[in-house]
């Protein structure tokens, strides 16, 4: 992971870098894109016809605009106009062709399941497109938006993990994302099974904003089992995807979805992973992207702490607690961000007093579920003071059950 001082040269670099050709295998540097362009039908139908012409991908788009600042300058073009700002033949045949039928008839598709849909699309030369991510080396032309993002989202932290989390990550995810939520930061993760979907609920849960990003179409929920977790993200936040409507979640989708997570967010935490998983991805690229790196040290000897440690090792920031999040992001906000963020507030322990045998059984749990038999061998209780101590420490919300009769604290 690297220093401030090489995350300030690196931005000082991306901010002058534009003088590159544009071609399909070039990668575009686009900081300095020019704004003031609202997504109409017309526009985005301009952006759609410019990204459905064969061999032209998302970052020739970019770098295309850029050097045109508008995608209709773009199709208007001629040959020769094309050549001379650095297209290479190649290119400039299949621009001045345009898009095959087939591809018309997609995106009249495309532009009518958006209608339907009521989806909001913001272009990169939107002014509502998010700041941060309009910074990073490669950001998508396109996002498709449900529900609502806002200036505080520019204020937002990442929270990333692993798929198969232990009860243990997913509790401490939850914490950390209700803390940072209920300090005025935007938490963003990917929606999936374990930590990510921790992440949300803990946001939610504190009545703080969260984004998800999703790794197929804006219409389209995965996991299937996550819909109700989205209609709620939706009230308080927003979804977004880079990908076209109807687009399965194919597998390649997600890494590139990974750097739109690290992109909106000034750091990311990785609570749980596993070596080669995908939230190690997301950690590099926030590091290349200059964004801070945080980890939760883990269990030495569980597979999803592996990943975690890796982390540590490369120089990521250990991280307990939400409080070391913002200590740590604060040097480099702005002062209007500065004035968001709310006071941390003192954690107190619950008012109503255990009794001798439930503060027994409540002391020999902990953030790591253990079986009601553990606990019975732990205090030297007998079953039944140990099974309605159990009960009564869940009804106070002191203690949560797990399938197979495993407890946690909460």
């Amino acid at each position: 992971m690297r220093c401030s001082k090489e995350r300030d040269a690196e931005s000082t670099r991306r901010m002058q870098s534009f003088s590159q050709p544009v071609d399909a295998d070039s990668s575009p540097e686009v900081s300095g894109l020019p704004s003031g362009q609202p997504v109409t039908k017309q526009v985005l139908e301009s952006w759609l016809r410019l990204r459905a012409i064969d061999g032209v991908g998302d970052l020739t788009v970019v770098r295309l605009v850029h050097a045109w600042h508008s995608p209709d300058a773009v199709l208007d073009a001629s040959r020769d106009e094309l050549i001379q700002r650095g297209c290479s033949s190649q290119l400039a045949d299949a621009i001045r062709r345009g898009p095959d039928r087939a591809a018309y008839r997609s995106i009249e598709r495309e532009l009518k399941a958006i209608e339907d849909g009521h989806i909001e699309v913001r272009s990169l030369l939107d002014p509502a497109y998010p700041a941060p991510l309009k910074m990073i080396a490669d950001p998508p032309p396109l996002l498709y938006v449900t529900g609502t993002l806002t200036e505080q989202d520019d204020l937002a932290v990442a929270i990333v993990g692993a798929r198969r989390a232990t009860a243990a990550g997913r509790t401490v995810t939850e914490e950390l994302s209700h803390d940072l939520a209920e300090a005025g930061i935007t938490v963003v993760s990917g929606l999936a099974r374990g930590v990510d979907a921790a992440a949300h609920r803990g946001a939610l849960a504190a009545q703080g904003r969260t984004i998800a990003v999703l790794g197929c179409g804006i219409d389209r929920t995965y996991p299937p089992e996550h819909e109700r977790l989205r209609r709620q993200i939706e009230e308080r936040g927003a979804i977004l995807s880079e990908t076209p409507m109807g687009s399965p979640p194919h597998s390649h989708h997600f890494p590139r979805r990974n750097r739109i997570i690290s992109g909106l967010s000034l750091g990311v935490v990785v609570t749980e992973a596993a070596i080669g998983s995908g939230s190690l991805i997301t950690a590099r690229l926030a590091a290349e992207q200059g964004r801070e790196v945080f980890a939760v040290p883990g269990f030495v000897k569980e597979d999803t702490s592996r990943g975690t440690s890796a982390l540590l090792k490369e120089g990521a920031a250990l991280i307990e607690r939400a409080q070391d999040v913002i200590d740590a992001i604060l040097p480099q906000l702005e002062p209007a961000l500065r004035l968001r963020l709310q006071p941390s507030r003192e954690k107190k322990e619950p008012s109503d007093r255990l009794g001798n045998e439930e503060q027994l059984v409540y002391d020999v749990l902990s953030y790591d579920s253990r079986t009601v038999d553990e606990v019975i061998v732990a205090t030297g209780l007998s079953v039944s003071t140990v099974m309605a101590s159990l009960l009564s420490l869940e009804l106070r919300q002191r203690v949560r059950q797990l399938p197979g009769q495993r407890y946690l604290r909460t």
